[in-house]
């Protein structure tokens, strides 16, 4: 019987080093784009939103025969707040969302721009904007 030599080879600390270099240069090539796409994502995911809100408003009227005005503002799609007869809702479910960015809508009642205007004032959370803090409105 021969005994095996068995043999252990290890890496060396220069391969580590250069599987890790390798490793984060990948890393810092994807980040970007994958936060680029999150940020992408987010409008999208707004423009949506203020979508379905404009159908539920419309929805609403059809019920009532007027848009909520601004002292009710969206809470009206969710719950019979003037006590209306007609009210047929709740027209949104389960509850009227924040912005992705965790910011109310804005609803105004009578509108600037027509009967109501909607909108979300981006990752600031303010009036106007460039970029990801640029406002998403339903008349635009």
């Amino acid at each position: 019987m021969q005994q095996r030599s068995r043999k252990i080879r290890f890496f060396t600390l220069i391969e580590v080093v250069v599987v890790i270099v390798i490793l984060v240069m990948l890393a810092s090539l994807a980040a970007p784009m994958y936060f680029r796409y999150i940020r992408q994502a987010k409008v999208s995911t707004a423009k949506t939103q203020i979508k379905l809100l404009e159908q539920a408003l419309n929805d609403y009227r059809l019920d009532i025969g007027s848009y909520p005005d601004a002292a009710d503002g969206l809470k009206a799609l969710e719950e019979n707040v003037q006590q209306e007869e007609k009210w047929d809702g709740p027209y949104i479910k389960p509850a009227v969302p924040k912005d992705p960015w965790g910011n109310d809508y804005v609803y105004v009642a009578p509108g600037e721009h027509g009967d109501f205007d909607l909108c979300s004032y981006g990752k600031d959370g303010q009036p106007d904007g460039e970029g990801e803090n640029a406002d998403i409105n339903n008349w635009e």
